[in-house]
């Protein structure tokens, strides 16, 4: 062991590039669009540090071309999952023993290799994969990521010094040894943004632990791309284990093992709900209480105030609804605007929706692509479906969808006469904006009906020109968001500038990105030593 006390790099956030015409990164990301667009790759299992072909096989496709295959992806069986949950117990004690800033180092030279070579891989791979263009592929699966790594070894850092007792009387030192958690974790990640699949299990291994990564069905190939990344790095063998595999069988094996240390999760609200009570029913056979940790549904909200910036208005509407055809968790996907100012606004919002380019993600003109798979295409089709037909809905952008070669949607917007109908209140995941017009004199009725109207609470925005209506606003919406936004789109949370997480139906609020993730998955242990120990068991007060 050295004798000193490491600091990090102070961490700053990854600059997005902007791949204009005849830049450099837009050449070479071109260049392995095309390269990974002419290749099936075979996608196999890592169980301690190992690849596994068990030759049951799903196809991944690209999702704006779904007769494409670009990989050929190996499911893991009972045995798998089981191998995997052994190799991540059997890594626990060397890895956990390793000096925190050795841990750190390793993703430290991954963010390093995403932000260089790796950099065009993972952003083309999550572009053809999940069907993200190339500006949301950079925020995402190579800005965001590299941040995450960056401050998450920052602030593992902090939390070491910071838990340590502030007061050591006379004779003795106490101390606090952060140890991770004894077991393993079980990360489970969405399809929908390739930092968070990668982060859910990094950040729990930072921190000392190890454990299983179940990855999404919808985005194997990006993910995969990522374990590798994070092995060429230097991680260990059985720190993270890569198990692509059907959800039931590998998270019944996952959550009724008796060393489940933890879940960190982001998905559907159901299924999470679903994944808590299997850990309550099991309970009695597990040698922990699980640190459970989830990210989870929204029904994003957007408050309009009579005096607003309707033209910022109009941007933060169509970029937060839109953008990567509104899968996001954080997407806007509601709004409450004054009567006077839609009178104002109509018109241009649905000129601009109109202009929005729809189409492969390979050509970088499109502003949006296709939906993730078949069931959330039809899913989404049947929410416009209903608006077409319910006489309190009108649709005045978008509307059509077409399946025939990629999972299309319209941007589509609607304006609902009815505060709670089903497409105001309920999660639809895809490009559709529900529009409440309310009159100009009920502004704080209407935050009340916000409030009120889903069980989410993840993100919202409010834009009001006037600070004490902002004031007002932030009061009455102070529990329907975890991140909340004024005179800007609801989505967009930049590590280390706004950590991510809401509350109610939309998660744990453990906030990623922040040092209130990474004490999730750290249990201190109390130390003390004394040095001049009592030889006496008697007490004064017991003389006479």
């Amino acid at each position: 062991m050295v004798n000193n006390v490491p600091r990090p790099p102070t961490p700053v956030n990854e600059p997005v590039l902007g791949y204009l015409p005849g830049s450099v990164e837009r050449i070479a990301l071109k260049e392995e669009l095309v390269r990974q667009s002419s290749e099936i790759i075979e996608i196999p299992c890592i169980i301690n540090g190992v690849e596994v072909y068990t030759n049951d096989i799903v196809e991944q496709v690209m999702p704006h071309n779904h007769s494409h295959v670009i990989a050929r992806v190996h499911m893991a069986g009972e045995n798998e999952v089981k191998d995997a949950i052994q190799a991540s117990l059997d890594a626990h004690e060397a890895w956990s023993s390793m000096p925190w800033e050795a841990r750190s180092a390793i993703f430290l030279k991954a963010s390093e290799l995403l932000r260089g070579e790796y950099r065009a891989k993972i952003n083309a791979s999550t572009m053809i994969n999940q069907s993200k263009t190339c500006h949301q592929a950079e925020i995402d699966s190579a800005c965001e990521l590299i941040d995450f790594w960056r401050f998450n070894t920052y602030y593992a850092r902090q939390i070491y010094e910071d838990l340590q007792p502030t007061v050591s009387p006379s004779s003795m030192w106490n101390s606090s040894e952060v140890r991770p958690l004894e077991g393993f974790v079980f990360s489970v990640t969405p399809f929908n943004f390739s930092s968070i699949a990668a982060n859910l299990p990094s950040s729990a291994a930072i921190m000392g632990n190890t454990g299983v990564w179940k990855p999404s069905r919808n985005s194997y190939l990006s993910n995969y791309y990522l374990m590798r990344l994070m092995m060429d790095a230097g991680l260990p063998d059985g720190v993270i284990n890569f198990i692509p595999g059907k959800a039931s069988l590998v998270g019944e094996i996952c959550l009724s093992h008796p060393m489940l240390a933890g879940i960190h999760f982001t998905g559907s609200t159901a299924v999470f709900r679903k994944m808590w009570k299997d850990v309550a029913d099991n309970l009695p056979n597990l040698r922990s209480y699980p640190r459970i940790v989830g990210e989870t549904g929204g029904k994003d909200f957007i408050v309009a105030h009579p005096k607003c910036d309707e033209k910022a208005l109009i941007v933060a509407l169509l970029r937060g609804a839109f953008e990567f055809q509104g899968q996001k968790c954080s997407a806007a996907s509601r709004a409450y605007i004054a009567k006077s100012v839609w009178e104002n606004i109509k018109e241009d919002y649905c000129s601009e929706v109109a202009k929005i380019t729809i189409g492969d993600p390979k050509d970088f003109s499109n502003f949006m692509s296709a939906v993730i798979d078949k069931k959330s295409f039809d899913n989404i089709a049947g929410y416009i479906d209903r608006a077409k037909s319910d006489s309190g809905c009108e649709v005045i952008t978008g509307g059509e969808y077409d399946d025939a070669q990629g999972y299309f949607i319209q941007p589509t917007t609607i304006i609902c006469s009815d505060p709670k109908y089903e497409s105001m209140s309920e999660e639809i995941f895809g490009p559709v904006m529900s529009i409440y017009i309310y009159p100009d004199n009920e502004f704080e009725q209407t935050l009340k009906l916000c409030d009120e109207t889903s069980e989410y609470a993840l993100t919202g925005s409010i834009f009001a020109t006037n600070r004490e209506d902002i004031v007002i606003a932030q009061k009455a919406l102070k529990y329907s968001s975890g991140n909340f936004y004024i005179n800007d789109k609801p989505t967009g949370a930049v590590v280390g500038q706004q950590p991510f997480g809401g509350a109610r139906g939309s998660g744990t609020n453990d906030k990623a990105g922040s040092p209130l993730n990474l004490l999730r998955w750290v249990s201190p242990r109390s130390i003390k030593e004394t040095f001049a120990p009592p030889h006496d068991w008697t007490y004064g007060f017991l003389n006479e």
